[in-house]
This record gives C-alpha cells, structure tokens and sequence, in this order.
C-alpha cells in the first residue's frame, strides 16, 4: 500500500480568525466585537508595554480595531497570519502614539519656558512705559513753570533736537544768551524735578551740546 499523506490542518485559532474577518467583510458588524475579545488582550498587553499608560493603550486598540472594520482587506494572508498582523499593527500604532506624546510634551515645554521668559518682559515694558508717560508728564509740568524764553530754548532743544545754534537761529538770540538761558532752566528743571525719586531730572540730565543735538 502506498503511503498516505495526512492533509494539513490549519489551527483552530487561525480557522477562527480568518471566519471573523471574512464576517468583517461581509459587513457583520458583531464580528467586530468577537474579534476585540479574542485579540483585546495580547493587543492591550503589547501596547501597554509600549506606552505604559492604560488610557492611552485603549486608546490605541480602538483604533487598530476601528481599522480593522473600516478598511478589512488592509491583510494579507500572504503576509503571515491574522494574529500577527493585527499585534504588528498594534505595536506600529502605538510608537506613533508614543511620538505624538512625546512631541505634544516638547510643544508645551516650549510653550510654558515661553511664557515665563514673556512674561517679565512683557510686565517690565508695561512698567517702563507707565513711567515714562509719568516722567513726561513731570517734565511738561516742570517746563511750563519756566519763564518763557528759558521755556522755549529747552523745549526745542530737547523736543525738536536742535543744536544750541539751531536754537538760536531759530529764536534770533546769540548764542551765549541761548547757553545762558537752557544752563539756568536746566538747574531750575532739576530742582522742580528733584521730589520724582530721582528719575524725573534723569530724563533731562544730559546737556545739550554747542554743536549736537541734546543728550
């Protein structure tokens, strides 16, 4: 007698999973609540390992099972089993998941070194410019007090930038009595000025030059 040869048998394991995703196919969509209980656990296992998170694991899963239902002729039988492709679709999933975390994470530690970085700045230029405004405004006053012609040569000086011959082309005054007339309002100003803690007279503590513009 000749030898008989016994037919190969498939396991029982991969008759099933191939009997479930021919069910996928068919659209049964209870078939794709019997294959999350077949492969919920060695799926969860794997991406839990992977992500070392529980909600994020789930998270993972479902996706790979929504897949699954969604686009169910992505496997190929060619390729290997069913059980090892759907872990190896799993195990992809989750690196990706890993990346996204771990770039959200440098997104946000980015964000948060930002705004601690912003944030005195942005408080420091509220201030300066509060100040600023005050100290104007402490100038403007300390200026109208000023006997006019001392008034006027100041106030082009510092406020349009002319030179003290400028000034006194401008004003048809010789110069010396232009030096003589910003010298005592600049000494009148620091006086009037003196009670702002000390940085009032700081806006006006340069002296104009001859040539220059005020500084």
């Amino acid at each position: 007698m000749g030898v008989v040869s016994r037919p190969v048998r498939r396991s029982e394991e991969g008759v099933g999973d191939v009997e479930i995703l021919r069910r996928i196919r068919a659209g049964e969509r209870g078939a794709v609540d019997d294959l999350y209980e077949r492969f919920r656990r060695p799926a969860f296992a794997l991406a839990r390992r992977i992500l070392t998170d529980d909600g994020l694991a789930e998270d993972v899963l479902q996706d790979v099972f929504l897949g699954v239902w969604r686009d169910p002729w992505a496997y190929d039988a060619a390729r290997g089993s069913f059980a090892s492709w759907l872990l190896a679709v799993v195990h992809h999933k989750a690196v990706d998941a890993v990346r996204r975390e771990e770039s959200q994470r440098r997104r946000q530690a980015r964000a948060e070194d930002e705004a601690v970085l912003d944030a005195p700045t942005a408080t420091r230029d509220v201030e300066d410019d509060a100040w600023a405004r005050v100290v104007a405004d402490e100038v403007r006053a300390a200026l109208g007090e000023l006997p006019a012609a001392q008034r006027e040569a100041l106030t082009l000086a510092y406020y349009g930038g002319y030179t003290q011959r400028e000034v006194a082309a401008l004003t048809g005054t010789p110069l010396g009595t232009v030096k003589t007339r910003m010298l005592a309002g600049m000494r009148r100003l620091k006086t009037e000025l003196g009670g702002s803690s000390g940085q009032g007279g700081s806006a006006l503590s340069g002296n104009p030059s001859s040539d220059g513009t005020a500084r």
